[in-house]
């Protein structure tokens, strides 16, 4: 398993992690409003635009997309998206990072598995203490934010959702 950044060599297997979750019906958290598009391309130059500083949409922040692939059959197991900064909406509502598992690879340890390994990546990033939420029924991801050191903070209410928010940090290691 491996987190790699998206690039059109992985389209097909972009497209297919796309129609599972709508097929599903289920949310696509931690893909870069990968919903928005049909096109696995155009959807790639829109993350390069997010990446960049200098070339972020108003209101956003630079992140880095990444997805979780493993490598025995280049299958995308889930993504996960980490923001190098925090906006008041991701203060309060989102966090550094968010991510997603494939809904037919989810209750086989893949979240806590990318959640470690992207926090290396956020390392790199100089972030040194995290901050993830996930909504409050949504026993996978609290077991993997547990599982890589997370420490509860508060619960919020997000009113666009209509969802209620555990917020945690993780602080990395020196």
């Amino acid at each position: 398993m491996k987190l790699v950044e998206p690039t059109a060599e992985y389209s097909r297997q972009i497209q297919e992690y796309r129609s599972e979750f709508i097929e599903c019906g289920d949310s696509m958290d931690g893909t870069g409003d990968l919903k928005q598009f049909d096109d696995p391309e155009a959807w790639i130059d829109y993350l390069n635009k997010h990446k960049n500083p200098l070339t972020v949409p108003e209101g956003r922040v630079p992140s880095t997309q990444f997805i979780f692939l493993r490598e025995e059959d280049h299958k995308i197991i889930g993504m996960i998206d980490i923001r190098h900064s925090l906006n008041e909406y991701l203060k309060k509502y989102g966090g550094h990072i968010g991510y997603s598992v494939m809904p037919s690879e989810r209750r086989k340890g893949y979240a806590s598995q990318m959640l470690k390994t992207a926090l290396l990546k956020c390392k790199e990033l100089n972030i040194d203490k995290v901050l993830i939420t996930c909504a409050d029924d949504n026993t996978g991801s609290r077991k993997a934010i547990l599982a890589n050191g997370g420490i509860y903070e508060s619960t919020v209410y997000e009113p666009e959702e209509k969802v209620f928010l555990e917020r945690y940090w993780i602080v990395l290691p020196e």
